[in-house]
């Protein structure tokens, strides 16, 4: 299976049950190419399907999405979902890396002006883009073959 990346906590997670589609253990383990883990406020069972948003950024992304596991934490849940096709998963994975932008240039805020928050997110990409990479994403897909 590969790997999940953490969803950052101050941008909103939104997670919505898809009924009835579920997936069983077995069958997501064999086809899961990883995925995003994120903190939320409730459990969920492994294999439900969820819809996946992250409204602050753009109201019109969504990613389908299954439970893959599901762990209490001290307040509330780290939930990892699973992407099944790899169009679903490069998708997530840019959008991840939009929330990553958007946090570290939250993190940096001396930087007000356009040109600054630019810039942050420039050096974020020269640092970080090969984890969020098309490559990066093929070579998660391919990964469950060769196991």
């Amino acid at each position: 299976m590969g790997r999940f990346l953490p969803h950052p906590d101050d941008i909103p997670v939104e997670l919505t049950l898809l009924k009835p589609e579920c997936i069983s253990r077995q069958q997501l383990h064999t086809i899961s190419l990883g995925g995003m883990a994120c903190n939320y406020h409730r459990a969920w069972r492994h294999g439900t399907a969820l819809e996946v948003r992250m409204p602050t950024l753009n109201p019109d992304m969504r990613y389908l999405g299954y439970v893959a596991w599901c762990l209490r934490r001290k307040r509330g849940y780290l939930v990892g979902i699973a992407f099944v096709d790899e169009q679903t998963l490069f998708s997530a994975r840019m959008g991840e890396q939009v929330c990553q932008i958007e946090r570290y240039c939250r993190l940096h805020d001396s930087h007000d002006d356009l040109q600054g928050i630019q810039a942050l997110a420039l050096e974020w990409v020269q640092e970080h883009a090969n984890e969020f990479s098309h490559e990066s994403v093929h070579k998660a897909f391919a990964q469950p073959a060769l196991d």
